[in-house]
């Protein structure tokens, strides 16, 4: 349930552009912006990952993220200017960041022996929530305005707080912490593991920097790119549906085999070549046949599955997996929350959007870069561990 909720306020807005700038008056700078918000917003949860866990439960820290996000959707969907939307905006970002730190650290706690499994449930719900929202929003927004189409995701956050609500009320939350006391105690002290200071650390980072760039560049600017292309509104809003949806099979499928295999690095490099294949295609192929494209990059985005299963398959427990989680979150969106802006920055009338898509190409060596890091079969721990020694 959180997982499915924890998307739409990313996609359900890049569809509604067009009505969205013609009440607010979004120019190219203000729709940049409000593209880097979400990897920005990841970014900043992602730094403050390691101190908040050390302080506070993690089932406590999935209500705040559920809070945040609930509020930041009722507060742009009601945003009055365009500081409003964005500064609500923000705090939508803030919540799902929160999320996307803590549910490695929960996956490790509750469910040890089935991290696989359950990354690929977390990951395909993701896709869907990503794609439903995409698909919604022109028909919602044609019926109710386009305040009601990106508000009215927050009643799944409301939705999705209940089970955690009735879990931390029973005190069953407390009696699941003691019980998995033993999962954690042959981690090393909490200072001891710093995933800065290990190349597992850096290439995870590296992996959620160019897996996300090229991600919420597109969330943000793949309808703009095909209505500029001379696509119909609705159409390009079905396509960016058809790009969300195409990360469920590999949601599905990549943390089942990732999690199997002791160098999964040939895994990254295909992700690496549909992004390239399909980008070629968007730029150079006719409009006709964008579907094929955009469909090819959408499974790109199986480098997301990959970069989250690589969290749990790198690190043995629950400290470290927070830990790793935190540091590799908040250095990779910080990095990649440039993406979206540059991406916007860089088109010019005529250009055919061409140095816009040169860019994310430069983020897809970033991501090979880091799948390389990360290959070699070890884990933070021990990696750790070693640096302290030395």
């Amino acid at each position: 349930m959180v997982a499915f909720s924890a998307r739409e306020a990313v996609s359900a807005v890049s569809p509604l552009l067009g009505p969205i700038g013609q009440d607010l008056h979004l120019d190219a700078v203000a729709t940049g912006t409000l593209g880097m918000l979400p990897t920005a917003g990841f970014a900043v949860m992602g730094f403050l990952a390691l101190p908040l866990l050390r302080r506070i439960q993690l089932e406590h820290l999935l209500l705040v993220s559920i809070l945040l996000t609930t509020c930041g959707q009722v507060g742009r969907a009601l945003g009055w200017n365009i500081p409003a939307f964005l500064v609500f905006t923000m705090i939508a970002m803030l919540g799902i960041g929160l999320v996307n730190v803590v549910i490695p650290p929960l996956l490790m706690k509750y469910f040890p022996d089935k991290t696989g499994i359950l990354a690929a449930l977390h990951i395909t719900l993701l896709g869907v929530s990503t794609a439903v929202a995409a698909q919604s929003a022109i028909p919602l927004g044609s019926l109710y305005g386009w305040r009601f189409s990106i508000g009215i995701w927050a009643a799944f956050s409301v939705v999705a707080a209940i089970p955690w609500l009735i879990l931390l009320i029973a005190k069953r939350a407390v009696d699941q912490s003691k019980t998995f006391l033993s999962h954690d105690r042959l981690s090393p002290p909490k200072s001891a593991i710093k995933p800065w200071r290990s190349s597992i650390g850096w290439g995870a980072a590296l992996i959620f920097a160019g897996c996300s760039s090229n991600t919420f560049a597109a969330l943000t600017w793949l309808p703009v790119v095909l209505i500029d292309r001379e696509m119909s509104q609705e159409t390009a809003g079905s396509m960016l549906a058809l790009y969300s949806i195409l990360a469920l099979p590999v949601g599905l499928i990549v943390p089942l085999l990732v999690t199997r295999m002791p160098r999964p690095l040939p895994v990254a490099i295909l992700f690496v070549v549909a992004f390239a294949i399909g980008y070629g295609g968007i730029i150079f192929a006719p409009p006709a046949s964008a579907a094929l494209w955009v469909a090819i990059a959408g499974l790109g985005q199986g480098a997301y599955s990959f970069a989250f299963t690589m969290i749990n398959k790198r690190t043995r427990t629950q400290t470290g997996s927070g830990a790793l989680s935190g540091f590799s979150q908040g250095v990779g969106y910080a990095l990649a929350s440039i993406g979206p802006l540059v991406f916007g920055l860089l088109h010019h009338p005529g250009d055919g959007w061409l140095p816009s898509f040169c860019m994310l190409g430069a983020w897809l060596l970033v991501l090979s870069v880091g799948a390389m890091m990360v290959n070699k079969p070890r884990v933070l721990e021990d990696a750790s561990r070693g640096t302290a020694l030395h």
